[in-house]
């Protein structure tokens, strides 16, 4: 009677799938793991799901306050600054509708006459 899983077959078996996971390792390692840490050395980051290599960028540039700011100093300066604009705003709208106000007193003292 022969078996199907002798111990030369078990052997074969097991040194092919080890081969397999041995190439599955070393195909893992130059694909995946290289490209990030040469990335890395550069100084920049390495997302290894999307293999995207991206250069950091600094939150000052991305929000335009200066580095020696706090968020809650660049905050209230830009809360004086809108405002001071909702004051100018108010300022037009007042002088417009002051000059509407005399415009129609004009008017007014036109069609009396």
């Amino acid at each position: 009677m022969k078996r199907f899983l002798t111990i030369r077959r078990l052997s074969v078996l097991f040194f092919g799938i080890f081969g397999l996971m041995l190439i599955g390792v070393f195909v893992f390692q130059r694909y995946w793991m290289e490209p990030g840490e040469r990335c890395e050395a550069e100084g920049k980051w390495y997302d290894i799901e999307s293999r995207i290599c991206a250069q950091p960028i600094s939150i000052a540039e991305i929000t335009g306050r200066p580095i020696s700011v706090t968020r809650a100093e660049a905050s209230a300066e830009k809360n004086k600054e809108l405002v001071g604009i909702e004051d100018q705003l108010n300022a037009q709208k007042r002088a417009r509708d002051a000059a509407t106000e005399a415009e129609r007193a004009r008017v007014q003292a036109l069609r009396q006459q």
